[in-house]
């Protein structure tokens, strides 16, 4: 008997009739004699909905209120498909996250898991359950209900799998498995048979939104056994695990992007020590997350210097960089919206010259500018204007042999060219 962790996201249990199907499918890996823990999300658009309704009340939304109101979206999920999975005479118990044992950092919105203790799962186990454990949700040790930010579920089922020593955590979704780009964009795209976890976490933290990355990372460090898989059907997935065989020819596994990219430039700086290091150290402060530097030439000791943010934190960005001017004369900074980061990545570019370049001749060839650069061994970033992103990605995966004759799998019904 082997033991699996199953996680279903928000898409895949958005009504009744898609739980129902889910609820099949999990009695379906019960019934062939495995042990089955399950990972929900909030159904559908639970959680937007939640969310808007709380901005109609109060505008500054706090923290732990929230907490508390988006755990209720996971808690309807497990509910519900324990019902379901109970009508086709399976023995089902529901947990939410702090009663399956999550502990978390006091932080809410985007709390870090510290400690799982999953006795009451392995009890359930025991006693014949398929148990289902509320994704994206936690408790402090003060006892403050805490969620784990967005995509949550995906960390919740990982280290839910490593906690109870699952011989796999398989992750369902709407497309049956890792893809070179995203299938909607390119309907040639290839499907991944299986990628390393240092390739999958450059996909995911570069905007790739079939996993989240500190999943990713939580795999990686515990060995879970990754299988990314569609609710919808039965076609085989694609394992994430440490070193995945490269394809013949295939330099390059993914093309990622990520449209939620804003570029913040400080002009006429004082080129003296210290200037980086009060700037990016105020924005750390506040929790700010800055993605790619660019510093310019030194002109009349005055430089100057740009950083991408998350378009979520362009206003607090900007809001910290106001701040310091009193201390740190600058003569203008600006800002920029509608940028998109579109990435390259394969563990097959170290080995491989040329790589960047061909990127670089690519995008010029759509007639986009390229903004902003970064790079590491296995990817290459460009921060781009957003137009024309379509054609950029359809452009770069035909340049780097991915396209296929297959058709890529979204939903259950084939897409069609």
């Amino acid at each position: 008997m082997s033991l699996y962790v199953m996680k279903f996201g928000g898409s895949s249990v958005g009504d009744t009739e898609r739980m129902k199907r889910v609820a099949g499918r999990v009695v379906e890996k019960a019934d062939e004699g495995h042990q089955c823990v399950v990972v929900v999300s909030a159904m559908g658009d639970t959680t937007d909905d939640l969310i808007d309704q709380a901005k109609l009340l109060n505008s500054d939304l706090p923290a732990r209120e929230m907490d508390m109101l988006l755990t209720t979206g996971e808690q309807i999920s497990i509910s519900l498909l324990s019902m379901a999975i109970q009508a086709l005479g399976r023995k089902a118990v529901s947990f939410t996250g702090w009663q399956a044992g999550f502990r978390t950092e006091p932080v809410h919105g985007k709390a870090r898991i510290q400690d799982i203790r999953p006795e009451r799962v392995n009890a359930a186990l025991a006693d014949g359950n398929i148990v289902i454990v509320a994704g994206f949700q936690g408790m402090t040790e003060d006892g403050e209900i805490t969620t784990l930010g967005r995509g949550g579920s995906d960390t919740t089922a990982v280290a839910l799998a490593a906690a109870i020593q699952a011989d796999a955590c398989e992750i369902y979704t709407d497309v049956d498995g890792i893809y070179s780009t995203d299938p909607r964009i390119v309907k040639v795209a290839r499907k991944l048979k299986e990628i390393s976890y240092d390739e999958m976490l450059e996909l995911a933290n570069l905007g790739a939104a079939v996993l989240h990355p500190r999943a990713v990372e939580y795999a990686k460090h515990s060995g879970v056994p990754l299988i990314v898989r569609s609710s919808f059907n039965h076609n085989e997935g694609t394992v994430v695990k440490e070193e995945a065989a490269m394809e013949q020819g295939v330099v390059v596994s993914g093309i990622a992007y990520d449209k939620n990219v804003a570029r913040i430039s400080i002009l006429g700086v004082p080129d003296v020590p210290g200037v980086l290091a009060e700037v990016f150290g105020a924005l750390a402060a506040e929790q700010l997350d800055v993605d790619i530097i660019v510093q310019s030439g030194v002109m009349d000791g005055k430089a100057d210097f740009s950083f991408s943010v998350a378009l979520s934190d362009r206003e607090k960005a900007l809001h910290v960089i106001e701040g310091l001017h009193s201390r740190l004369p600058y003569r203008e900074v600006t800002s920029e919206e509608n940028l998109v980061k579109i990435s390259i990545v394969g563990a097959g570019m170290v080995s491989h010259p040329g790589v960047a370049a061909k990127m670089f001749k690519v995008i010029s060839g759509e007639g986009v500018s390229i903004k902003m650069v970064s790079t590491s061994e296995i990817k290459v970033s460009c921060v781009i204007d957003g137009e024309k992103l379509h054609d950029v990605i359809k452009a770069l995966h035909t340049a780097y042999d991915l396209d296929t004759e297959e058709q890529a799998v979204i939903g259950g019904p084939q897409v069609r060219r």
